[in-house]
């Protein structure tokens, strides 16, 4: 039987990524799985992602996808733009790697340990907005590139950084955790939806692959990505700030529950709404869309202007 064509990106952490999904595939099927280079307009770029656009890193993965040059593909999942799409499917969330943010500061220092002035590096808005909001007089400066780059900018012989803050996921991935200075905890800085998780893709109407790669998903990651995405959805249609939102499926009195905060910010970090719903996991789409529309009724539409 012929191996199955993965598609992937081609930087260290994508490769790293696919190949944890191949072999995890591999495993449970007996199939082979071979990776297949994809390089994306994201990667030729030097632009900052925020100026790139959603799904900048996907959108050459599935023109593969549907052309049959590859079988399935492996996303970061908080790259995929929300709406879906209509010739391909999602067939599996693997369990979701630990969502929260790290700091990977100089001299093994933490958040709050930095002095005042202290540069910190960050590619995203939503980072920039909540470090902002914590009134450390820290000096934020967007940056983007690999992991190795921005790790270099704050420990490498040229470093020109403080800290950086990153993806904890991607750093316990590439087996980089012992860099790790601080794990910063959600109520400091939440998570973007979906941060940390997997999405396995490939053409809808494969219908044996699909029914193949259901062996990876795990079902209360997937509740509670949807929770977060659904939220996100709702609120790209009314809101423009930097969204952050984080699920949590945990064991209640009546089975399963899922716990989903949500907040947006202004691009300053002055202004923040924050809020959170709980529901069932089979109803985590309605809870995300429900929170957004709390969130926009609390003028979550205005926080944009705040800059001005």
């Amino acid at each position: 039987m012929t191996p199955l064509r993965l598609g992937t990106r081609g930087s260290a952490l994508a490769l790293t990524q696919s190949q944890m999904v191949a072999d995890a595939l591999t495993a449970a099927t007996g199939r082979a799985v071979e990776l297949v280079r994809i390089v994306t307009a994201g990667d030729r770029s030097a632009a900052p992602v925020a100026r790139l656009g959603v799904g900048v890193f996907v959108s050459a993965l599935r023109d593969a996808l549907i052309a049959d040059e590859i079988d399935f593909a492996v996303h970061s999942y908080k790259d995929l733009p929300t709406a879906e799409h209509p010739r391909l499917h999602i067939a599996a969330v693997p369990v979701r790697e630990d969502p929260r943010d790290a700091l990977v500061a100089r001299d093994n220092l933490t958040l709050a340990e930095l002095p005042p002035g202290s540069k910190i590096g960050t590619g995203a808005v939503r980072r920039i907005a909540q470090l902002q909001a914590l009134g450390l007089e820290l000096q934020v400066t967007p940056i983007r590139g690999n992991v190795d780059t921005r790790i270099a900018r704050v420990l490498g012989p040229e470093a020109d950084l403080d800290a950086v803050v990153l993806a904890r996921a991607g750093l316990s991935r590439l087996g980089r955790s012992a860099e790790i200075t601080e794990t910063l905890d959600p109520m400091l800085m939440l998570p973007a939806p979906a941060q940390g998780a997997l999405a396995v893709e490939c053409r809808a109407d494969d219908a044996d692959l699909v029914e193949l790669l259901a062996v990876l998903d795990h079902a209360p990651t997937r509740a509670a990505v949807q929770a977060e995405r659904s939220l996100l959805a709702t609120l790209e249609a009314g809101c423009s700030a930097p969204v952050a939102a984080h699920a949590e499926v945990a064991e209640g009195d009546n089975g399963d529950e899922i716990y989903l905060r949500g907040a947006v910010f202004s691009p300053d970090g002055v202004r923040a709404i924050r809020l959170s719903r709980t529901g069932t996991p089979a109803g985590a789409a309605e809870i995300g869309k429900a929170l957004a529309t709390d969130l926009l009724d609390a003028g979550a539409d205005t926080l944009m202007g705040s800059t001005e």
